[in-house]
Parts: C-alpha cells; sequence; structure tokens
C-alpha cells in the first residue's frame, strides 16, 4: 500500500506556489505524488521536487482526479472556478486567495491560532491574508490571557504581496533611478488599476483596490479576518495598509487595548513562550524585528512593546515576518499537517 498523499499545488510557478513546493519537501511533508498546476502557457515546463523532475500540467478540473490535498495560490478567480472542481474529485483545498476567507462555511485558519476550526471545513479551507496572519499569531497569548476591546494597525508591507512582477519592477525602478533613467511604473500599487506610481524610493499608502467606505480591500480583509479568526465581532479594529520599497517581509506597528491591565514583563514572556515567536525587544540596545531578518524565516518577530502613555491597558508592538513564507506558503503547509494530524 502506497504511503503518503497525492497533493496538487495551483500556481506552482508563482513566488508563493514555489515556497509551498518548497516546504513541503523542507519539512517532509508526505508527498506520495506531487501534481503541479499552473496556466496553459507554463505547462510543459518541469520543476524538480524531492530530486526529481515533473512537468507542469495545465490547471483543469480533472488534474484533480485522485488529488488528495490541493493547495490553491493562483488568485482568486481559479480558486473559484477550480476549487469546488477539486472538492467535488474528493481533495481537501487549502486556498490561499481571498476567494473563500469570509464564507461562512469554510474554516479561516492560522493553526497556531484556531486549529479546531480545521474540523469544521466542507472541502475548502481559507489560508488568511499575510498581514492577517503575523498579527493574530501576535496576538493570540495575549488574547487569551488578557482579553481585546480594540486593534488599530498599520502596515509597511514589501511588493512580493504584489507577485513576481512587482518585485521585479522594484529592481529595475532602483537601477534606473540610480542611473537617471526614466522609472517606468505598471504594476503598483495594484495592476488592473487605472494609474501607477513608482515604488522604488518611495511610499504608497495603497494595498489593493479602493472601496467606498474609503478604506482599502487590504485593510478590509485584515479588519473582518481577524475577526473571524478570533470569533470575537466585538474586536474593534483598524488597518490602513501601506506598500513600502522592501522585497521581502511585512512590519506592522500594532496598538492593542486589552481588557485586563497586564504587566509588560509578563506579555513579553508570554510572547518568548509562545512557538512561532520571536521577540527581539531592546531598544536601548537596538534589537528589533526588521524585514531583513526575518526572510526566509518561518516565524514571527515581535519588538518594541511598550505601554501607551496615556491608556493603561494600551500596549503597542512591532511585528514582522516574510510575508511568502509564514504569511502564505508555510501558514499552508501547516495547515495541511495540522489536517493530516488530526485524521481529517
Amino acid at each position: 500500500m502506497d504511503v503518503g498523499y497525492r497533493v496538487a499545488v495551483v500556481g506552482a510557478t508563482g513566488a508563493v506556489g514555489q515556497q509551498m513546493l518548497k516546504f513541503l519537501e523542507e519539512r517532509e511533508f508526505p508527498v506520495r505524488e506531487i501534481i503541479p498546476l499552473s496556466s496553459a502557457r507554463s505547462a510543459g515546463n518541469q520543476i524538480t521536487f524531492m530530486g526529481k523532475q515533473v512537468e507542469i500540467q495545465e490547471a483543469k478540473p480533472e488534474s484533480f482526479t485522485g488529488v488528495d490535498i490541493a493547495l490553491f495560490s493562483a488568485g482568486g478567480n481559479i480558486s473559484k472556478q477550480l476549487a469546488p472542481e477539486a472538492v467535488k474529485r474528493g481533495a481537501v483545498v487549502i486556498d490561499n486567495t481571498s476567494a473563500y476567507r469570509m464564507d461562512t462555511n469554510v474554516p479561516l485558519v492560522v493553526p497556531e491560532v484556531n486549529p479546531d476550526a480545521i474540523r469544521r471545513h466542507n472541502g475548502i479551507i481559507a489560508n488568511p491574508n499575510c498581514s492577517t496572519i503575523q498579527m493574530v499569531a501576535a496576538l493570540k497569548p495575549l488574547v487569551d490571557k488578557y482579553g481585546l476591546e480594540r486593534i488599530i494597525v498599520s502596515t509597511y508591507q514589501a511588493v512580493s504581496g504584489a507577485g513576481m512582477e512587482a518585485m521585479q519592477e522594484l529592481e529595475a525602478q532602483s537601477e534606473a533611478w540610480v542611473r537617471g533613467d526614466d522609472v517606468q511604473a505598471q504594476y503598483l500599487p495594484v495592476g488592473k488599476a487605472e494609474k501607477h506610481y513608482q515604488m522604488a524610493f518611495n511610499v504608497i499608502p495603497q494595498v489593493d483596490m479602493g472601496q467606498e467606505n474609503n478604506f482599502t480591500f487590504e485593510e478590509m480583509k485584515m479588519i473582518q479576518e481577524t475577526k473571524k479568526i478570533l470569533e470575537d465581532e466585538s474586536i474593534r479594529v483598524a488597518a490602513t495598509c501601506v506598500r513600502v520599497p522592501v522585497m521581502r517581509g511585512h512590519s506592522e506597528s500594532v496598538y492593542v487595548e486589552l481588557k485586563s491591565d497586564y504587566d509588560l514583563a509578563e506579555v513579553r514572556s508570554l510572547l518568548h513562550q509562545t512557538d512561532g515567536i520571536i521577540v527581539q525587544d531592546n531598544i536601548i540596545e537596538q534589537e528589533y524585528p526588521m524585514p531583513l531578518d526575518a526572510t526566509d524565516r518561518t516565524e514571527v518577530f515581535v519588538g518594541r512593546l511598550r505601554r501607551d502613555l496615556d491608556y493603561p491597558r494600551g500596549l503597542h508592538l512591532w511585528v514582522v515576518s516574510d510575508n511568502l513564507l509564514k504569511g502564505a506558503a508555510t501558514n499552508s503547509i501547516q495547515i495541511a499537517e495540522t489536517l493530516v494530524s488530526q485524521g481529517l
């Protein structure tokens, strides 16, 4: 009898898809057969997995026949089209897009925060937004200990969150700027938007499309997803999401108001004892998390811990994580690992 699972990766040639394949291999997930899926233009190319060359196939409904677990990271429209087809053919889908995150029938999961939610799946499990994942992972031990009333978060998001084209554009813009050449902009803040702005040596206060309430879609994702993951609609959440000229690693300035008073040393200790959290918190010695240090790391880094000067139950944190790893690929693989460990 064969041991392991037939695993499909939809979007295998993308930045997150490549990381998914890498972590399936590095974390020794029990893969019996890997099925890399992508668009028609990438079909026929090959990837290397576990030392073997594997041909990329075009993602179609019939691609999921016999698949046990399907990891999706190819855009919301693809997920909406093909995820139900995968489920229909017996696969459990772990979707890294926003397509199903707010669906009441789909659990939204960060394994360190709400692993039991996986048990409620009906074939699809949603991976939260990258910015949401690192924030709730950092806040979970505080929520459990003190309760939570309010979150105000400002993000400093890397261009890799917008895809490989945005990363390549930042590099090209930086080189052009240094040479004194004209800087071309085609992808940021949003590829499908009417206007595009230079990212190199700039800060753009827009991540994803603007909404009628003057928040962006990214900001609304953080607000709504946080309440769903923590299962508490009473938490007040406000977000401002900003794109910065960093390749990888999202940073967040997080202010929270807790329900009960806290001891700052105890907060630091709680975070230090939490799996997947690394505390770097000594402003005197200039020790704090930065994107360069978090790149290629799966942990969430927390620092700049301080009590608010005007509100006694207010707490400030600085949270950094690699958005392609814990913010996307790693969390997806951790969901798959939890799925298997729970026998689901």
